[in-house]
């Protein structure tokens, strides 16, 4: 199997709104073969890109199942936007922390969306 460049390309606009009302940060992640880009604005591209390839296929497409339980729980009213082109694949998403099951989608890619509120940062 022939894998080509589109396949192995990642550029993504990160748009986090911290609190309704804020300014949104707009941040970028682009990297060919798994190589960041010097255009990347995300703190630790390295990073990022290693939370993609760990959970991104999972994230942006999951497979529908069973319905997940989700602690009710809120973990503050950050959101964040991430569009953009996933190894060939068009992404939009939508994270926030509203209850335990996407505070877990977030902290997955903290790398790339930044820490969420009340997160150890290391």
């Amino acid at each position: 199997m022939i894998v080509t460049a589109e396949e192995n390309r990642i550029d993504l606009t990160i748009r986090i709104t911290p609190y309704p009302g804020a300014d949104d940060a707009v941040l970028r992640l682009i990297a060919d073969s798994g190589i960041p880009t010097p255009e990347s604005t995300v703190m630790d591209a390295a990073a990022a890109l290693t939370a993609l390839e760990l959970h991104g296929e999972g994230i942006f497409f999951p497979r529908r199942g069973r319905p997940q339980r989700c602690t009710e729980q809120y973990g503050g009213p950050q959101v964040a936007i991430v569009s953009g082109q996933f190894k060939g694949r068009q992404v939009n998403c939508r994270f926030q922390l509203t209850d335990g099951c996407e505070i877990a989608r977030w902290r997955a890619l903290a790398p790339l969306l930044g820490p969420s509120a009340g997160s150890k940062q290391n």
